[in-house]
């Protein structure tokens, strides 16, 4: 699953379980809204190590400043 997906997986969930008034029989949509917000955050966190490990998401980087005269 994609940063996108998961994005709009976490989205779709606050909307079921916060914005919404429907009733469905059989259907609770606040638990449905619930569930997707979770899978949503965990595919947001397996994102981020499976892209820590391939060199894809951001490690902390070390700035050196250099200090001499530049050469002319």
């Amino acid at each position: 699953m994609s940063l996108g997906g998961c994005i709009i997986l976490v989205a779709l969930g606050a909307i079921l379980a916060f914005a919404t008034d429907w009733h469905m029989q059989g259907v609770n949509l606040d638990l449905v809204g619930w569930i997707l917000m979770i899978v949503g955050l965990l595919g947001l966190f397996i994102f981020r190590s499976v892209g820590r490990r391939r060199g894809l998401a951001p490690r902390h980087t070390t700035v050196v400043e250099d200090d001499r005269e530049p050469r002319l």
